[in-house]
């Protein structure tokens, strides 16, 4: 567990981002995960519960706080901290979207405090659909608000669901997927748009095995033959980059039955920067 600083900041920490693909089905492995794990932060999409019955106790005695943004039967989007956590924004601002899909918090103090936005991305269908056009504008509106964001919190770290492939290295098997969802050079280009702001893919700033996926169709076999994506992210703001120490995919919770078709990715950070990415990794805590 994370120490803090004497004004209230973070040193050493962790923050994961998750789609669990509903709590009522995935709470028990999700609790199962916290006490192995202890994540700092755990950002969570597709909890799939409405505001009420979000099992809010259970993370608290198991030493979490918890602030949610809730739906009947779909999207829904979560985040549970071992810290305190204030300014939280629910939704995009100046932007009407009803799916709860957008969630942020600073956690931390004043002076040290990382603010965390997560986020659940339209799906976009197919391009050329209605879907995808909203997914275009989401990302647009997105874009537009994380600017002020980045200005105003430069400890941003923006993490979530994207559902868009930044690479062809994040495909399985990219020929196989041209003119699909995920990866079409629209979405890329939006993507890209959010890096631009001076936030940078964790997972790739460091040295990483081939073909590293988050997310695997549950049809054909896909986890078993490796037939995944890479969509769930974790930015970090340029200025936090001297503390990020390391950035893995766990895919153990992916093996369960039951699982998730998503699997956890888990960023590590530092009081100041680690030289050696291999030795860093080798020591993450989650």
């Amino acid at each position: 567990m994370t120490a803090a600083t004497a004004d209230g900041g973070l040193e050493e920490f962790s923050i994961a981002t998750w789609n669990v693909n509903s709590l009522r089905v995935r709470g028990e492995q999700l609790l199962q995960w916290l006490q192995a794990n202890s994540p700092d932060v755990v950002a969570l999409q597709e909890t799939k519960v409405q505001d009420p019955d979000f099992p809010h106790a259970e993370f608290l005695a198991a030493g979490y706080h918890s602030v949610f943004s809730g739906q009947k039967t779909y999207n829904g989007v979560a985040l549970l901290s071992r810290h305190p956590m204030t300014d939280i924004v629910r939704d995009i601002p100046d932007f009407d979207d009803p799916p709860r899909r957008v969630l942020a918090a600073t956690i931390g103090g004043p002076s040290g405090g990382i603010r965390v936005v997560n986020l659940y991305v339209p799906n976009g269908q197919a391009p050329g659909s209605e879907k995808f056009a909203y997914k275009l504008k989401w990302l647009d509106a997105l874009t537009r608000w994380l600017k002020r964001e980045a200005e105003s919190h430069p400890a941003l770290v923006v993490v979530g669901d994207f559902n868009v492939a930044p690479e062809d290295r994040d495909v399985h098997d990219p020929a196989a997927w041209i003119g699909c969802v995920h990866v079409s050079p629209e979405e890329r280009a939006a993507l890209e748009r959010i890096t631009a702001l001076g936030l940078v893919d964790a997972f790739r700033h460091f040295e990483q095995p081939e073909k590293s996926f988050s997310w695997w169709d549950y049809r054909q076999g896909a986890f078993r033959r490796n037939n995944g994506l890479r969509i769930d992210l974790i930015l970090v703001h340029q200025q936090l980059l001297p503390r990020l120490a390391g950035c893995r995919i766990d895919v153990e919770p992916r093996r369960v039955e039951r699982a998730s078709d998503h699997t956890p990715v888990v960023a590590l950070f530092r009081p100041t920067a680690t030289s050696n990415a291999a030795e860093a990794a080798a020591s993450m805590k989650v």
